[in-house]
């Protein structure tokens, strides 16, 4: 990548070391650089904030137009493709499936077909490009695999990505246990079926010294086992997504499919458990959870609809009112959604130090929008939040020093 480019008088956000300062950025040949390259092209970026680029911690399809759109420069993305990316060939391809625009890195299948009993071959996976090996939309139900599963990643020094719902007790439920659940006649399994399997998945990885991530914690008790594991030392880690930040399981309404997702919106309760996590460093990263699905998956009865969430080209925006309502600032958001999971799964990223690549983005923090499903860029507008006014909005995605082209919000 050859090129000079400065970004002036934006405030720029550095989440390693916590601040926001007003100056000008450099870029030289694809990397952030203290000096201003000669003929330098300009970006202006007064009254904005220049911030490194998302880093999407287990998204579920390649939807390039909605990361450019959402400010996303990375994208790890889960092993449930069409095929299953467990097979070294697999997996390098789909290293390559988002250049020249975003960069793709593959999450491997832990398991053959993730079927949760035979282990793939993780090592030439890695070496094709894999960052991370993960169980899937599902857990590993055998013990004794999922034993051998960390022990084999650990000795790559690879993370384990895992689902955590137990399920002998979520099976085909659609929702939480409560008042929701009841009154609207749904299939439901209780809360504690996550707790369960964050304990055995826990035990498992501190006794083979394994570092095991739960992409989507959402209850208070599998909180509490996430902060009482990280105490005693075990490597453990999580994420979320901003609807279990935002939401609870009230907002199902009348049967919303939209709002239908895995796992299942949560009490009240627990959302507010889920934000004194935030603000309490247990949870590490937030993620889009990005799951496109078309309208035939999503116009069916509700037990019928399938999980998921359009979530790329919003979570920005949607991550900004947790700033707003004071529950963490503007740098250590950027630590959830950039620098930590930079640094868990080992890749470049999450930094605006001089010598790091330059995948930035500008924003707009302020600039006022509303959700339109209809409207999305993305694959499908499956989001719970459509016709929500938010306010922040990506004005532009660089990725190795070169503007791409966003579709306009």
């Amino acid at each position: 990548m050859t090129g000079s480019l400065t970004i002036k008088d934006g405030k720029l956000v550095d989440p390693v070391a916590g601040t926001i300062k007003q100056r000008d950025i450099h870029v030289r040949d694809g990397l952030i650089d203290d000096n201003p390259g000669r003929g330098a092209s300009r970006i202006d970026a007064k009254n904005r904030y220049v911030a490194p680029g998302i880093i999407d911690m287990g998204c579920f399809a390649i939807d390039i137009p909605a990361f450019v759109a959402g400010g996303i420069t990375r994208a790890a993305l889960m092993p449930d493709q069409h095929p299953v990316l467990d097979e070294a060939a697999i997996v390098e391809r789909a290293a390559n499936a988002g250049k020249p625009q975003v960069w793709i890195h593959p999450i491997a299948a832990a398991t053959r077909g993730l079927q949760g009993t035979e282990l793939a071959e993780m090592g030439l996976m890695q070496r094709s490009g894999a960052v991370a090996v993960s169980t899937g939309r599902k857990r590993i139900a055998d013990s004794g695999v999922m034993h051998k599963v960390l022990s084999y990643a650990a000795a790559l020094d690879l993370i384990v990505i895992t689902h955590a719902e137990d399920e002998g007790l979520s099976g085909h439920a659609t929702a939480t246990d409560g008042e929701t659940a009841t009154r609207l006649g749904l299939s439901s399994a209780p809360a504690m079926s996550e707790a369960i399997s964050i304990a055995r998945d826990v035990m498992l990885a501190a006794d083979t010294g394994g570092h095991v991530h739960f992409r989507e914690v959402t209850t208070a008790r599998g909180f509490e086992m996430i902060r009482e594991a990280k105490k005693t030392g075990v490597k453990v880690s999580c994420g979320i997504s901003p609807a279990y930040l935002l939401l609870s399981d009230v907002d199902i309404g009348a049967y919303r499919t939209f709002a239908k997702l895995s796992p299942p919106l949560r009490s009240p309760e627990d959302r507010k458990a889920a934000l004194s996590a935030l603000a309490d460093g247990t949870i590490d990263v937030i993620c889009s959870g990005h799951d496109p699905q078309g309208p035939e998956a999503k116009r069916l009865p509700f037990s019928d609809a399938e999980p998921g969430v359009s979530g790329a080209e919003t979570l920005l925006a949607l991550s900004l009112n947790l700033v707003r309502e004071g529950h963490l600032d503007l740098a250590s958001l950027f630590t959830l959604l950039s620098a930590n999971p930079a640094k868990l799964l080992n890749i470049p990223g999450g930094s605006v130090n001089v010598g790091a690549p330059a995948d930035l983005i500008v924003f707009d923090a302020g600039s006022p929008w509303k959700i339109d499903s209809a409207a999305m860029v993305s694959g499908a507008g499956n989001t719970p939040f459509d016709g929500i006014p938010v306010q922040g909005k990506v004005v532009e995605t660089i990725k190795g020093g070169r503007s791409l082209d966003r579709p306009p919000v």
